[in-house]
């Protein structure tokens, strides 16, 4: 729509799930990490956390969802005000992160922290879980049918991953449909490869777009 800003092409998530824990004056904190691509989903993270670990004092939260991670929130579950999902959600924010849910939840080891050792503790928490998980670039391509033989299909999905083409799957049919990804302005690149490699022989039908994970 005229005067909005055009989505993102492209943002950074977390590569897989993960887990992590530190320990500061015995108290534990333990930091969950998950891809989540709106709001139920990151709230269905926090619930499982407050299940699976219903004994602990605290389930603090922070997400950020949306290709322009236009949507932030965090929570600190009866933390001091801005002591921990105030700085969980720094921390993801300071790693240009997005589509991605942090919950650290808290065993009480009996020692106050006060409010500079909460905001170190739930920060250094979710740095962990980040370290353990990774980062990925996601990418909104193009899905691009390529229609070949089957005698044909093994050596084109070779040769398009050998120039770096994303091959998402190949589905033997009749025709066998080899389906690539490209970005969404490279469809015409795609065909000139693919007229090179097969001289002409492979038709292309360009589908849906979808976000994809690029390779590490």
């Amino acid at each position: 729509m005229e005067g909005q800003p055009a989505e993102p092409s492209s943002y950074l998530t977390i590569a897989r799930p993960g887990d992590a824990e530190i320990e500061v004056k015995r108290s534990r904190f333990l930091a969950r990490l998950r891809r989540v691509t709106d709001e139920p989903g990151a709230r269905e993270v926090v619930d499982r956390a407050r299940k699976e670990h219903w004994d602990a004092g605290h389930h603090c939260s922070a997400f950020v969802l949306g290709p322009d991670g236009a949507t932030m929130r965090s929570h600190d579950d009866g933390e001091p005000g801005g002591t921990a999902g105030a700085p969980m959600l720094e921390v993801l924010r300071g790693h240009g992160l997005s589509d991605v849910v942090a919950v650290v939840t808290r065993y009480f080891g009996g020692t106050l922290l006060g409010a500079g050792g909460l905001v170190r503790a739930y920060s250094e928490a979710v740095r962990m879980g980040l370290e353990e998980e990774g980062v990925v670039r996601r990418q909104r391509m193009q899905l691009v049918e390529l229609l070949t033989t089957p005698a044909g299909a093994g050596r084109l999905e070779h040769d398009l991953r050998s120039r770096d083409v994303v091959v998402r799957g190949v589905s033997y049919a009749d025709p066998v449909v080899v389906t690539a990804a490209v970005p969404v302005t490279g469809v015409e690149n795609l065909r000139s490869i693919v007229a090179a490699l097969t001289s002409g022989e492979v038709s292309l039908r360009p589908t849906a777009t979808e976000w994809v994970d690029l390779p590490g």
